[in-house]
């Protein structure tokens, strides 16, 4: 039986056009475009060559830096015949390609709110979180400190990434699928639509992504990150 396409809410359509160079994909498989958002500084300050996205038919958008994007646009590309090139055509050998899961939400679970938000720059806040700026959300237990918490990325005024963290001592208790559903709330409010990312095998961040409400449609995120030497 035919499904019907899954529908991007207009401001998850904004953030793409933004994030990626493009959307909605103009064909099948995997369209290179020239985006001067990958030659310049995104949420961390760090310039990111590498952005796509792709939906639940494998269509995608694939955005680079404007100046090595000639080499690549104009054609239909597959997956790993796109991922086997990138680090070259980019003069940056050292990069690898991957992908993973994109997932976004406008109706977040109703699960009570457990953490409090904080200034990153606050000596509450773990090290890891200190990077994601403006207001972090932790849990705070007694004489234990910090346990959980959740940053945002913020890619633009139409769209934050979530990413969330536990500590090992205080895993299996629900606490990373409610900071995200709180989290969730809050961006929503803000005007924006919140995203997930993970990878496919962190079975423990997709269950996470499930019980917040943050279904798994099928569509694929795609970057690059530096390798080991």
């Amino acid at each position: 039986m035919r499904t019907e396409p899954v529908v991007a809410p207009p401001r998850l359509v904004e953030h793409l056009l933004a994030w990626v160079g493009r959307w909605p994909p103009p064909s099948d498989g995997l369209t290179v475009v020239g985006n001067p958002r990958n030659a310049e500084p995104g949420w961390d300050g760090a310039v990111h060559p590498v952005t796509g996205v792709a939906d639940e038919r494998g269509a995608g958008v694939v955005g680079v830096p404007p100046a090595a994007s000639a080499a690549l646009v104009g054609r239909r590309w597959e997956v790993d015949e796109l991922s086997a090139v990138l680090p070259a055509t980019l003069g940056r050998p050292d990069l690898g390609v991957y992908q993973g899961v994109f997932r976004w939400t406008t109706d977040p679970t109703p699960l009570p709110d457990v953490g409090r938000w904080l200034p990153a720059d606050d000596p509450a806040v773990p090290d890891w979180l200190r990077p994601f700026g403006g207001q972090v959300l932790v849990v705070l237990d007694g004489d234990a400190g910090y346990v959980a918490g959740l940053g945002l990325k913020r890619h633009g005024p139409a769209s934050w990434e979530i990413s969330v963290g536990t500590a090992e001592a205080a895993r299996g208790r629900g606490l990373a699928r409610r900071l995200v559903a709180q989290a969730a709330r809050r961006v929503l409010a803000l005007g924006a639509v919140p995203t997930y990312l993970h990878d496919p095998a962190n079975l423990a961040s997709a269950r996470v992504a499930d019980a917040a409400g943050f279904p798994d449609r099928g569509w694929a995120v795609f970057g690059a990150f530096p390798t080991a030497p």
